[in-house]
């Protein structure tokens, strides 16, 4: 008897957490959404947080969710391998040519033609091209623009649709790819369409502003809720549980609540956008703000969802179920929130912060496309410093760049090889290419900032024909190096301000604590930096350098700062070759009066300063420490 009520109770038990889990499994589909393969359907969603809701069969197995044939969209069924030719590009590359415009442009389109046409992707003969550009223009509602003389049926052609009045006559595309911003679902060709962010006008044509995000962890101040309002501002509401701020069905009291105006950034921690189009643009003041994007059933594509992994940044939850939402917001790990909130600076800051990013990105998807399997791994396009950083031309494996050694708890191995710049030929510099080539780490000794294929270490130790370093100094540099294998390791080093009195940046060789720069005299880097200094730089900056060699120091500090968001590091210098004449700087250690517009130009170049501060130096163990030199390694460091 006493065995039977026992059991009677355990069924009952068990049949009302049934129950439970029965009314409650099909209402929370709060969920994030999985990454969108090319012409591939998205599956069943993952559940944002397992805890509060445990799955108890696997996407596979749900029949209702298994993968359908992609239904061709409006306007055609075109896919990659049918309507694009890249036979062309398989020789050149990716080159774009930009059709002529006809008539007044706004200023928006204004500066997608200038970030092109200064890129390295562009070309002026359409002969050359494989790929070609047809701008879109805003059009009286109901109109399409016409199309260029050389359409040829829409291939190899990209459209680039900015406005939201939809052309009726999509029939007109043909065979084009179209790149819109933010696309209905159901007129979006995956695959072969790209899916671009909702710009504002004012958006920056290069550089752009930084993310605004000051404290990743949840602080007790900040809001939790910010809701995105069609005026174009936010209204960010209290904690409680009890009442939702997007739907009228929810109880009056709403808890605390404040409305910012439309140029002012969310300050919360999660950002709910409803899914009708006009909120997108609302998603990129979400991810500039580091405030987590909630989508609530976005009705539109995702900005280059064909290859950013937006279950990293961004949540996807049902607008209808508002209680459910809030709870598993509130009940989100903090570790998660704050993975969510740093990624979110991470892509902003990558594809996102000008319009020039933007446009960089897109060709980039495309450049992807024609490589296939030599195209960037997910890794590169889903971590720092991103895709447009990482050339595919340069490797496609995360461990022959600097920048995943330490994701991947490895470093650098082997040695490094000397690249010295003697300049007008004369008599070379003997006791220097001795120095060097007495380090047992040197491989190689070569002419400097040309990416050669002879050289085959990922270390470069540049230096400069007046140069005077020690085969102790270049051994402990080297070894700093092979710690921070994404920064610039030297010696001698300069400083970056902002002179009030003349408008502008200005810079100082004068010996002091802080420094932005090393001098590539007497500098380590890694090989990559070389790759990206010869193609990945804007025209006007590689002009800059070829026509102004005093440039030149500057401007891999800036291409380094720019890439990593850190300074470089300083080792020590004996003290016999302070006097040294720095390079590129004949007669003294001040800069020339030239050089001085060099940081100016370099910062107007790349948008922003990306230059960063430092007041860290590395010594050896017992640097200048009282005890016997014999305990000592790098001993000749210390000599007066």
């Amino acid at each position: 008897m006493q065995s039977w009520r026992g059991k009677s109770l355990w069924l009952a038990l068990s049949a009302s957490w049934l129950l439970v889990l029965l009314r409650v499994f099909p209402l929370l589909r709060l969920a994030v959404p999985a990454r969108p393969w090319a012409s591939a359907p998205q599956g069943w969603p993952r559940w944002l947080d397992t805890e509060l809701l445990p799955s108890f069969s696997q996407p596979g197995e749900l029949p209702e969710d298994a993968p359908q044939p992609p239904q061709a969209p409006r306007g055609g069924g075109c896919d990659w391998g049918a309507c694009f030719d890249a036979s062309k590009c398989r020789t050149g590359g990716l080159k774009v040519f930009v059709h002529p415009v006809a008539g007044p442009i706004s200023a928006a389109h204004r500066k997608i033609l200038a970030s092109i046409e200064s890129s390295h992707y562009h070309t002026a003969s359409p002969e050359e091209a494989c790929l070609l550009l047809f701008l879109s223009l805003e059009v009286p509602a109901g109109e399409c623009s016409p199309v260029p003389q050389q359409w040829n049926g829409g291939r190899n052609h990209l459209v680039l649709d900015l406005h939201p009045a939809p052309c009726p006559q999509t029939f007109q595309r043909g065979r084009a790819m179209v790149a819109k911003a933010s696309p209905t679902v159901d007129t979006f060709r995956p695959g072969f369409d790209v899916a671009l962010p909702l710009l504002p006008e004012a958006h920056p044509l290069r550089g752009g502003a930084p993310g605004q995000l000051r404290q990743h962890s949840p602080h007790p101040g900040v809001p939790l809720l910010a809701l995105a309002e069609e005026r174009g501002g936010w209204r960010t509401a209290g904690t409680d549980p009890s009442a939702c701020p997007w739907d009228g069905r929810c109880e009056q009291n709403r808890g605390p609540e404040q409305t910012h105006p439309g140029g002012t950034l969310p300050n919360a921690t999660f950002c709910l956008i409803p899914g009708h189009r006009p909120d997108a643009l609302h998603f990129l003041q979400a991810l500039q703000a580091g405030c987590i994007p909630v989508l609530l059933s976005p009705r539109w594509e995702l900005p280059f969802s064909e290859v950013i992994d937006w279950t990293k940044a961004a949540i996807v939850a049902d607008e209808r179920l508002p209680f459910q939402v809030l709870a598993a917001l509130q009940e989100m790990p903090l570790t998660r929130v704050l993975a969510l909130r740093q990624q979110t600076q991470f892509l902003w800051d990558a594809y996102f912060s000008s319009v020039e990013k933007v446009m960089h990105t897109t060709l980039e998807i495309i450049q992807d496309r024609i490589f296939g399997a030599s195209a960037h791994a997910s890794l590169l396009w889903n971590s720092p410093p991103g895709a447009l950083l990482a050339l595919p031309t340069f490797s496609t494996s995360p461990s022959d760049f600097p920048f995943y050694h330490l994701q991947r708890g490895s470093h650098p191995v082997g040695r490094f090889s000397a690249l010295i710049w003697v300049g007008a030929p004369g008599q070379p510099p003997l006791k220097l290419i001795q120095a060097v080539a007495g380090s047992q780490n040197c491989a190689q000794v070569s002419d400097r900032f040309f990416p050669h294929r002879a050289i085959s270490t990922d270390a470069i130790l540049s230096l400069d024909g007046h140069s005077s370093v020690t085969t102790s100094e270049v051994d402990f540099a080297f070894l700093v190096w092979q710690s921070f294998p994404e920064r610039m390791v030297g010696f001698l080093t300069w400083n970056h301000f902002w002179d009030e009195a003349q408008g502008g940046w200005g810079y100082t060789a004068e010996r002091a604590n802080e420094f932005s720069m090393v001098l590539t005299s007497a500098a380590f880097y890694h090989r990559y930096y070389h790759t990206l200094f010869t193609h990945s730089l804007p025209k006007a900056l590689r002009t800059l350098a070829d026509e102004t060699p005093t440039c030149v120091d500057i401007l891999m500090n800036f291409l380094v700062a720019a890439v990593t968001k850190l300074p470089p590091i300083k080792v020590p210098y004996g003290k016999q070759h302070f006097e040294a004449t720095p390079p590129l700087v004949p007669g003294g250690p001040e800069p020339q009066p030239t050089a001085r517009d060099c940081i100016n130009q370099m910062a107007a170049g790349f948008g922003y300063m990306p230059l960063v501060s430092s007041r860290l130096r590395l010594d050896p163990v017992l640097f200048k420490d009282p005890v016997s030199v014999l305990r000592k390694k790098y001993r000749s460091l210390e000599k007066p």
